[in-house]
């Protein structure tokens, strides 16, 4: 269903991916009792991680989602897929907890029905939208993209969506419409973790309005096949993947066009650390780790996988570099 709403009095609310300071101190401890032998104990986050992989569903389990292949350029890879299960235990989504494993433990209270998207701010065409619609506004692509983690991980999925620009065109936004706001829902009473100090609740980010409207930017419903897991962002997200994973909102409810540049979550709680371009850039480390490098998730080998090389804007340069053109990426990271 598509209600036409209007944008009067409208107030914005309240504020993929930082680590928090304890975390990393964690990891630390971790690495220093293997130095001193202790290994075993070291290990067992990682060998429960493997437990809940083995008993994660594997593709078919969920409802079907096909889409024909995408001929946008750049929406294909020849590189091997990430394992289902692998893809599906592995994740940062942290209103479902901080560790990796969190998400597939605790997502399965979120629910996904209904659920509506409102399309609010600067547009022509402000509207509440059903998710059956939104589903329907465009034909269903799958689309092989690389998703690059700030933390040094990355895995290639399968997902299936359409390009965003499908949905801001049909809404039109004015002429001073600058930025794309995505606001995460945020309900305690379904995600454990909201409430927490980690974040400014609801999880927030923003993308220009040409990062938005750039063809590989992806409005998602599904991967593997099948609709999204809850863990991987379920019923809807966004899916940019030129930029670190925490720029991709998940469990969308608005969508909101800006004048200004919205404030995002993890720029909110750590400026230094987390721009608000976040594209993938090796030149620019993190302030307490590199990322010039990545390891593969299931490639094997758990913290000493083998680590490869990472690319400008996670491969996709030639396909994005003009957007950014004549800008200071360091300064603009």
């Amino acid at each position: 269903m598509l209600i036409q709403t209007r944008n009067d009095g409208f107030v914005h609310p309240l504020s993929s991916e930082i680590t928090p300071q304890s975390a990393y101190e964690d990891r630390r401890r971790v690495l220093k009792l293997m130095a001193s032998g202790a290994a075993g104990a070291a290990l067992a986050s990682w060998a429960s991680r493997d437990a809940l992989a083995q008993a994660a569903p594997a593709p078919g389990k969920l409802a079907a989602l096909k889409g024909v292949k995408s001929t946008v350029p750049g929406a294909q890879t020849m590189e091997k897929l990430t394992d289902y299960k692998d893809a599906t235990t592995y994740n940062n989504y942290y209103e479902f907890g901080t560790d990796k494993a969190d998400p597939a433990k605790n997502a399965n209270t979120l629910k996904t029905a209904p659920w509506t998207v409102e399309v609010e701010g600067l547009v022509k065409k402000p509207g509440k939208y059903g998710l059956e619609d939104l589903i329907k506004l465009s034909a269903q692509e799958e689309r092989v993209y690389r998703l690059r983690c700030v933390e040094g991980w990355s895995m290639v999925i399968p997902w299936v969506g359409y390009s965003l620009s499908e949905l801001i065109k049909r809404v039109e936004p004015q002429g001073n419409a600058k930025y794309v706001e995505f606001v995460t829902l945020a309900d305690p009473k379904t995600m454990p973790f909201v409430g927490s100090r980690i974040l400014d609740w609801p999880y927030t980010e923003g993308l220009r309005l040409d990062e938005a409207m750039h063809p590989l930017t992806l409005l998602s419903f599904g991967m593997y096949g099948e609709v999204l897991p809850n863990q991987n962002g379920a019923p809807v997200r966004i899916v940019v993947p030129w930029k670190y994973g925490f720029k991709s909102g998940k469990s969308i409810v608005k969508i909101r066009f800006v004048e200004k540049e919205p404030g995002t979550a993890w720029n909110k709680a750590a400026a230094q650390e987390y721009g608000f371009y976040s594209n993938v850039n090796p030149n620019v480390d993190h302030p307490r780790w590199s990322q010039a490098t990545e390891r593969r998730i299931g490639d094997g080998g758990g913290l000493f996988a083998k680590r490869t090389k990472t690319l400008m804007f996670n491969g996709y340069e030639p396909q994005v570099g003009q957007l950014y053109a004549g800008m200071d990426l360091k300064k603009n990271f």
